[in-house]
């Protein structure tokens, strides 16, 4: 029997479109996209890079999408089986989901929360959120769980274990395996003035302070100081510290920046590099890390990141307090003397955490609820 399964998604995103036209392949599931807004398929303007951005990989293709301006949601509903959602923040998704719920679709939910994330809080505040949820979770036949922490914040509020299924979040680890040559490796290297025996520190993403790329400078001076040969520090992205970390990191020749890099372009630069860090705070996830460690390249991620109560390992890298300056240090400069070694560990380690558990992970869902 064919499924009709139709996701509602607030816009395209770069790390999910591979997913989708991985679905579009499932014979016994007949899939479709729903979009509330599409501005990420063309140049724009985005906050957190504080910078205009256009993706350079197809975002809408190889599967069907719909803008939801375009369609009647009465028409889609009554059409499809059932329904999957990523979040609750949109109010518009919110009324069509209690709208599926009470047509007796099925209804699935996948979101990022985790207490280190996103804590309830407390007191009337912690009272309120979990009325909130509760008041959603209701709604939702089943829930697609994306890693541990993730699973565990659906069991603290009440969602039974029958309700929830593994869809780990993941990446396309083809793309980031294949991707880089060892020409194009070297050739990145040599740009970035990297000698064959110096290590490469990476970070990756947006320069906001939630995610603390200022703490990788007080670091470096450590690492620097104990390493006969200083290690260079990149840092692969822009935003709102960009300046600040820039002016810090002046006098010092063995800090890089390369601003922002496109898909395309970032499997080259994890897999230049030795180890790959992510001090972030409340980072709901960091698909950074898979990213890496797809790449080949070890891992130093804080207790803060979701991604590393699942992904890291002694033999793939290191989880380390957020905001603890000489434990981050620590991490790096044991992991950079074994970088090849842990590299290695760390892509045969997600190499499981993959599209094809996505696959499984819903498909299971939905033949258990059917």
């Amino acid at each position: 029997m064919t499924l009709n399964l139709t996701y509602f998604l607030s816009h395209p995103i770069q790390y999910q479109s591979p997913l989708l036209r991985r679905l579009a392949l499932e014979d016994d599931l007949s899939f479709r996209v729903v979009y509330e807004h599409d501005f990420s398929t063309r140049t724009y303007f985005d906050q957190g890079f504080q910078s205009e951005v256009r993706w350079d990989i197809p975002l809408r293709e190889g599967y069907r999408s719909d803008l939801l301006a375009d369609v009647s949601v009465n028409e889609v509903l009554r059409e499809c089986d059932a329904v999957w959602f990523h979040g609750w923040q949109s109010k518009l998704f919110r009324r069509i989901l209690k709208d599926a719920s009470r047509r007796r679709k099925l209804t699935l939910m996948r979101g990022e929360n985790w207490f280190g994330a996103m804590p309830d809080g407390y007191g009337v505040m912690r009272l309120a959120r979990r009325t909130y949820h509760k008041s959603i979770f209701r709604y939702c036949s089943a829930f697609l769980t994306i890693g541990k922490k993730n699973r565990e914040y659906y069991l603290d509020h009440g969602v039974s274990q029958a309700r929830l299924f593994d869809m780990p979040y993941a990446v396309d680890n083809q793309t980031f395996l294949q991707r880089a040559s060892n020409t194009m490796i070297a050739e990145v290297r040599q740009s970035l003035d990297v000698t064959p025996e110096q290590k490469m520190i990476l970070y990756a993403g947006k320069l906001q302070r939630r995610k603390n790329p200022h703490h990788l400078l007080e670091a470096l001076k450590t690492i620097s100081h104990n390493a006969a040969t200083p290690a260079v520090l990149v840092f692969a992205g822009d935003g709102e510290m960009r300046r600040e970390l820039e002016v810090e990191a002046a006098a010092s020749p063995w800090i890089k920046f390369v601003g922002f890099k496109n898909q395309t372009e970032m499997p080259t630069y994890y897999a230049a590099a030795d180890v790959f860090v992510l001090p972030a705070e409340r980072e709901p996830w960091g698909l950074a890390i898979n990213e890496a460690m797809a790449s080949g390249t070890a891992v130093v991620a804080s207790d803060q990141c979701g991604a590393a109560y699942d992904l890291i390992t002694p033999e793939t890298g290191r989880m380390t307090e957020a905001g603890n300056m000489d434990a981050l240090a620590g991490a790096i400069s044991e992991i950079l003397p074994r970088s090849k070694e842990m590299g290695t560990a760390a892509q045969a380690h997600v190499k499981l955490w993959d599209f094809e558990a996505d696959v499984r992970g819903i498909l299971s869902a939905l033949e258990v609820l059917v």
